[in-house]
């Protein structure tokens, strides 16, 4: 039987918080805000659960871990994307990779690429690039109020 190839997109945005660790891309970043949301407010986190769960037709992360559920209440961002790969395995999908863009002003990923795109590579257990930009002082981003990120996969279909 030939591969069946899938791609699926997530969006995901979090306003910054008062006080708290800043919780992105499974790492805490010292110095920037929190980022507020039912979980540990993991944007990058979200957005890739998003686009696996949109590219294996198994809902959105509302729907895994929605606010009805109080169990993922404040729940690690690291533990929602095992959870989601475990039910990618469950029916058998591979991830072949996954491409995220964080956008916003703080806090600054060029230090730790690499150190987020081998950690969430190696919750996945495949290829995780991520890039990040600013918008030049435009929207919520740009005034500083939150951050958005996009991310797509490509997932091989049993």
């Amino acid at each position: 039987m030939i591969s069946q190839f899938r791609t699926g997109v997530g969006i995901d945005a979090h306003q910054y918080g008062e006080a708290g660790p800043c919780l992105l891309a499974g790492l805490e970043w010292l110095g920037a805000r929190r980022l507020v949301g039912h979980s540990d407010g993991d944007a990058a986190i979200h957005a890739i659960c998003d686009a696996l769960l949109s590219a294996t037709q198994m809902g959105d992360v509302g729907t895994v871990f929605g606010i009805d559920q109080p169990e993922w209440a404040g729940a690690s961002g690291v533990k929602m994307l095992a959870h989601v790969h475990q039910l990618l395995e469950d029916k058998n999908f591979r991830i072949n990779n996954v491409s995220v863009v964080i956008v916003g002003n703080e806090p600054k990923i060029g230090p730790r690429r690499l150190e987020a795109q081998e950690l969430l590579s190696k919750i996945l257990s495949a290829p995780v690039s991520i890039s990040a930009t600013t918008t030049d002082g435009m929207g919520f981003t740009g005034r500083g109020e939150g951050i958005s990120v996009t991310a797509t996969a490509l997932v091989i279909a049993p």
